[in-house]
């Protein structure tokens, strides 16, 4: 369990932060940098919500659900590694993947094939779901740009969840423009 009593800690006056694991890292490093933009698509997230908690409960649970798999993401990328008392590192898992996949397959499945590409926008909770899937496509690069490093551990489920997210996020985006019906599509050289 965490325990936050004190906000301010002062120890990142120096411009550092621990990782979980206690090492003290620039707050600039790459490994801060993608979990730092896991948080951003969360807050994003959280502000689709405020337009799907009334209008459409079922997906305001799935879009619950995935912010806390999101905290649970930003845990597995701030341990690098297990922990020093030898307790394993919170992990995401096969599961919290599935279920993204699941998920993504029973919405789309009411949607209709698309037939352009879907420019952001429709409805206020598809506009900030677009926002979000733009800032998680970020969080991605930056995931898989630390995985490139070779001493830099991320799990292969964590790079899963981060790419099906977009993808969740892209879906959902259509299911709250009414099923599709009010997605703004792209209509090739049309202001030229």
């Amino acid at each position: 369990m965490v325990v936050l009593n004190k906000i301010y800690t002062r120890t990142g006056d120096d411009g550092t932060t621990a990782l979980g694991t206690g090492e003290r890292v620039a707050k600039y490093d790459l490994r801060v940098e993608a979990y730092g933009t896991i948080d951003e698509t969360n807050a994003v997230i959280g502000l689709a919500r405020t337009q799907t908690r009334n209008a459409d409960p079922k997906l305001d649970v799935m879009l619950a659900r995935i912010q806390n798999d999101l905290f649970d993401l930003g845990a597995d990328l701030c341990f690098p590694e297990e922990t020093k008392d030898g307790k394993p590192s919170l992990r995401v898992s096969d599961a919290q993947v599935a279920r993204l996949e699941a998920e993504i397959d029973e919405m789309n499945a009411s949607l209709e094939p698309l037939r352009s590409f879907v420019l952001p926008g429709g409805t206020a909770a598809a506009s900030f779901m677009h926002l979000a899937r733009t800032v998680s496509r970020r969080a991605e690069r930056l995931v898989v740009a630390l995985a490139s490093r070779p001493d830099e551990p991320v799990s292969e489920q964590a790079i899963r969840y981060v790419n099906r997210l977009s993808d969740f996020l892209f879906v959902a985006a259509r299911y709250a423009n009414d099923k599709g019906a009010s997605d703004v599509t792209w209509v090739p050289g049309k202001n030229q």
